[in-house]
């Protein structure tokens, strides 16, 4: 059925209002939060959520939940009880993925076993009791390249040993010996550690706040230790 031509004119015009209307209620929702709630001052993103009336506000890589004025504001997780998924979670996940091409290799130091086609990067603490049961583990993997980024975490003495093994002459066999033999790193810790600075703040921004994490090649993060199998695994599984 054809529309008159008055309806068709109002169609028109309703599509064209609509991107204007969405704009105009984004930026009450932004100006209320921003002078009700301290630190909301400054959000990156506003967006729509699968629940009717409920938009997100991301600010970094943290997630809240508002209605469409910024009235009630909601810090938790959205679940949708169909799929059985947690939004937030994807969210989150989507937001601090890894692409390895872009770590800043110069910020590790590169250990190459066999032919070394294999990539991973490991975010570590020198005194993780986990990432030494882990450094054993990963030396019984061959052909594999491995790029060690130190995030010093869990206190000052681990700040003072990523120091001494970052501006030791061998990393690589520094590193090994501490974590897989309990031979402690040795030397002043005095040379240029701008490196340990920028691997915090990457961590903190990508939320890495448990250390073993892991970043194959794919682009999977995995907090935490794995096994020596699982480690084989999920190294062959990307290629």
């Amino acid at each position: 059925m054809k529309l008159p031509a008055f309806a068709r004119t109002g169609l028109a015009a309703l599509v064209l209002a609509l991107p204007f209307m969405a704009c105009a209620q984004e930026a009450t929702l932004r100006k209320n939060l921003a002078e009700r709630v301290p630190g909301l001052s400054n959000i990156d993103e506003v967006r729509k959520t699968p629940m009717n009336g409920l938009f997100e506000v991301r600010v970094g890589t943290d997630i809240l939940y508002t209605d469409a004025e910024g009235n009630y504001l909601i810090h938790g997780n959205m679940l949708d009880t169909k799929a059985r998924k947690n939004l937030t979670e994807e969210r989150i996940e989507k937001l601090t993925a890894i692409d390895f091409k872009e770590l800043d290799l110069k910020n590790a130091f590169t250990m190459v076993r066999g032919n070394g086609k294999r990539k991973l990067a490991v975010f570590e603490d020198p005194n993780c009791g986990y990432c030494k049961r882990f450094e054993k583990d990963l030396a019984k993997i061959n052909n594999v390249t491995v790029h060690f980024f130190l995030i010093p975490i869990l206190g000052a003495d681990s700040v003072e040993k990523s120091r001494q093994i970052w501006c030791s002459a061998d990393k690589v066999k520094t590193w090994n010996d501490w974590m897989q033999r309990d031979v402690a790193p040795k030397g002043a810790g005095t040379c240029n550690t701008d490196a340990l600075t920028a691997n915090l703040d990457f961590a903190k921004k990508y939320r890495i706040t448990g250390t073993p994490t892991l970043v194959f090649e794919n682009g999977q993060r995995v907090p935490g230790a794995i096994n020596t199998q699982q480690l084989e695994e999920m190294l062959t599984a990307k290629r």
